[in-house]
């Protein structure tokens, strides 16, 4: 048995269509036009590429992108004053301050002090609040998209066992939540969880965001179980040539491959979805913001 394969540049390609079609109709009906600034502070290579390709895609979708890039020494004053600027400001609906920060600004101040119908990614301490609760919150954007592959895949998640393997703020214990939410029964696994190969074989969804590359192999997977790994590894690969690396994800894609039903592949499968699950979370703060009916299909 050779596993379907969850194809996420397909499946980003079909989000980014759904919300480019909304932001048209909202321009049209109700002259509208949903707005996204991204914060750049200092000159990280990896934050430079994300915040031009988030750029790109929220104006290849119909909406405004305002980029803000700070210097590196910016002060945490200047950078809170900035937030509350955009804050306030109507054409912006969502606003996503791109991580990491240099070490001299505090994380959890900077992400709090965004307005939470505006925290496009879902990470204001309200946000983690209101999901957690099962209310209407803005949802981090790598789990969204991981339940919108999935729910796409079965229809229904009702009654299917999960297990999430990671528990950080930003991939893990959202998706639990997430999860739950679709009834689905969820355990949360990470380094200290005991024969946690076991555990993962009782689960028909396993989602591996644990940063560890090719950490769960195919004996860990219960056959025909969906497989959907949220890892990003940079790896060596000599077959290549010298100092050439490849990317990996946290499963090993060969073995789950050939016992897995469906599987996600890294690159490709989960990090596509990312980017346009953030312009789908914009959409719906300027619906919300607006009293407007929500986009369907592109929220929680």
């Amino acid at each position: 048995m050779t596993a379907t394969v969850i194809d996420g540049k397909a499946f980003a390609a079909k989000v980014r269509e759904q919300v480019a079609e909304h932001v048209a109709r909202l321009k049209e009906e109700n002259g509208i036009t949903p707005g996204l600034a991204v914060v750049l502070v200092g000159e990280d290579p990896a934050s430079q590429v994300y915040v031009r390709s988030k750029g790109k895609q929220t104006v290849e979708v119909g909406m405004n992108s305002f980029e803000h890039k700070l210097d590196v020494d910016t002060s945490e004053e200047d950078l809170l004053a900035l937030l509350d600027e955009l804050n306030a400001d109507p054409a912006v609906h969502g606003i996503l301050v791109q991580l990491p920060l240099p070490g001299h600004l505090n994380e959890d101040l900077v992400i709090n002090r965004i307005d939470p119908a505006k925290d496009v990614d879902g990470f204001h301490i309200s946000n983690v609040g209101l999901l957690g609760t099962g209310q209407k919150s803005m949802v981090p954007c790598t789990p969204l998209g991981c339940l919108m592959m999935l729910r796409d895949h079965h229809g229904s998640l009702s009654g299917l066992n999960a297990v999430v393997v990671g528990r950080s703020n930003i991939v893990g214990k959202p998706m639990a939540n997430l999860l739950l939410r679709d009834s689905c029964t969820v355990t949360i696994a990470h380094s200290r969880t005991k024969e946690i190969e076991a555990l993962c074989k009782t689960a028909d969804i396993v989602v591996a965001a644990v940063g560890r590359p090719e950490m769960v192999t195919g004996d860990w997977i219960k056959p025909g179980a969906t497989v959907i790994d949220v890892g990003i590894n940079r790896i060596d690969a000599p077959e290549k040539g010298e100092g050439k690396t490849r990317l990996v994800g946290d499963c090993h894609y060969e073995s789950c491959a050939e016992v897995a039903g469906a599987i996600t592949p890294v690159p490709g499968g989960v990090g596509p979805m990312t980017i346009a699950c953030l312009l789908a979370n914009t959409l719906t703060a300027c619906c919300r913001a607006n009293d407007l009916a929500e986009p369907e299909g592109l929220t929680a």
